[in-house]
C-alpha cells in the first residue's frame, strides 16, 4: 500500500527524532519539534495506522513509538538526505588520506577516520589477493647474509618478507634474480605462480647463480601463500559503550562477540555486492539481526580490491554516514587511479655488470 504524503512526513520525522535521541516519539513531541500543520490528535492517528502497517512498533510500557526495520528500509530508500559534508571534514579526510602509502595503509587509515566521525565501529577489508598479478620482484640486501623478498601486484599490494641466506651472493647475484623473476613471472595471477614449479621455471636463467634460487626461492612463495589471506582492519570498538543500544552489558558483549569473529566477519563482508549497500536487521545474518551494515567499495587503478564500512546499530545516522564513507573511498579511488611508478630499486630499472 502507497504512504501518503502525510504519511511519509509524519514516519520521516519519527526516524528522524528517534536517531537523534533514542527515545521512543509521541505524537505531541512531534507536533512540537515539527510544524507539520497537524493537530497532535491527527499526529497519534496516522501514527496508529502506521504500525498497523509495520512502519512503526509500539515499545512495552511506552507512549512514544520507534521505527521498525521496514521504516528504516523505506527511510534508507527513499527519505534520507545525504547530502554534501562539511568543507573542514573533506578536507581532514583529504590531507590524511594523501600519504602516498600502500592501499593496504591507506584502506586502514580511512578505517580510523570512520570511526572518529561517526563513533561507530569501523572496517576496513582487503580481498584476497589470489588473482592480483604480479608487477614487480625485488631482493634487497639489507644486513650481512640477510635479504628482503618485496613482491608488488597491479592493484598495489607491496609485500616483504626477510631472509637469513646460508649462501654466499653478491649485490649483483640479487639484482639479476630479481631481474629474471620479474621478467618471467610479471602479469601472471599470485595463484597461478603458486601452482607452477618456479625453479625449473627459472632453471636456465638462474642457472649461473648456484645455490642462490634454492635460498631465495621458498621464502618467495610463502610471500605469496601470505597474500591469499583477506586482511580485515577494524577500529572503535570501545565506542560501542557510548550508544544507548549497548549501555546492557549483555548486548555490548553481542556486538564485540561478534567482532571477534574475524573470519566469519571477513566471509560476510567480502560477499556483499558490490557498491554502495545498507542491510538492516533481518536483512542481516542472524548475529546481527539487532544491528545494521554499510558497506562501500574502494579500487585500484578502477579494480576492486576492497570495502570500507560501520557496524552499529539499527538507530543510525544512514545519510550522513554514507556520505562520509562515499567521500572515503572516493578519495582512496582516486589516490590510486595511476600506480604505474615503479617502486625505489625497481630491478627493471637497474643496469647490472653481466
Amino acid at each position: 500500500m502507497e504512504l501518503s504524503e502525510r504519511k511519509l512526513k509524519i514516519l520521516q520525522a519519527v526516524i528522524a527524532d528517534f536517531i537523534s535521541t533514542a527515545e521512543p516519539v509521541g505524537s505531541r513531541t512531534l507536533s512540537k519539534n515539527h510544524d507539520m500543520g497537524l493537530s497532535p490528535a491527527t499526529i497519534r492517528n496516522e501514527m496508529s495506522d502506521l504500525e498497523d502497517m509495520g512502519y512503526l512498533t509500539h515499545p512495552h510500557a511506552s507512549a512514544g513509538r520507534v521505527p521498525s526495520d521496514k521504516a528504516y528500509r523505506l527511510y534508507v530508500d527513499k527519505l534520507m538526505n545525504t547530502g554534501d559534508l562539511p568543507e573542514e571534514m573533506k578536507r581532514r579526510i583529504t590531507e590524511e588520506l594523501e600519504s602516498g602509502e600502500a592501499p593496504d595503509a591507506v584502506a586502514k587509515k580511512a578505517a580510523e577516520i570512520l570511526s572518529d566521525t561517526t563513533n561507530l565501529i569501523s572496517f576496513a577489508i582487503t580481498p584476497s589477493g589470489r588473482e592480483s598479478k604480479l608487477q614487480y620482484v625485488n631482493v634487497l640486501p639489507v644486513a650481512d647474509q640477510t635479504v628482503v623478498i618485496m613482491v608488488v601486484t597491479d592493484d598495489g599490494k607491496v609485500n616483504n618478507t626477510a631472509v637469513r641466506l646460508t649462501c654466499d651472493y653478491t649485490n649483483e647475484n640479487l639484482e639479476l634474480m630479481s631481474k629474471v623473476m620479474t621478467h618471467n613471472l610479471k602479469g601472471k595471477t599470485v595463484n597461478d605462480i603458486l601452482t607452477m614449479n618456479i625453479v625449473q621455471t627459472l632453471e636456465t636463467d638462474l642457472r649461473s647463480l648456484s645455490a642462490l634460487p634454492q635460498s631465495v626461492i621458498p621464502s618467495f612463495m610463502q610471500t605469496l601463500k601470505k597474500m591469499l589471506d583477506s586482511n580485515l582492519y577494524m577500529d572503535g570498538y570501545s565506542k560501542v559503550f557510548n550508544l544507548p543500544e549497548y549501555s546492557d552489558v549483555d548486548r555490548a558483549r553481542e556486538i564485540l562477540s561478534l567482532v571477534e569473529k574475524k573470519e566469519h566477519l571477513t566471509n560476510v563482508l567480502v560477499n556483499r555486492d558490490e557498491g554502495l549497500v545498507i542491510t538492516i536487521g533481518d536483512e542481516n545474518s542472524d548475529d546481527m539481526k539487532d544491528m545494521a551494515l554499510i558497506t562501500a567499495d574502494y579500487k585500484v587503478n578502477g579494480r576492486l580490491v576492497g570495502k570500507l564500512g560501520v557496524l552499529g546499530p539499527k538507530r543510525m545516522k544512514y545519510g550522513e554516514i554514507s556520505s562520509v564513507i562515499k567521500y572515503l573511498t572516493d578519495n582512496i579511488n582516486r589516490s590510486f587511479e595511476i600506480t604505474e611508478d615503479k617502486p625505489e630499486g625497481d630491478p627493471e630499472e637497474k643496469e647490472t655488470d653481466e
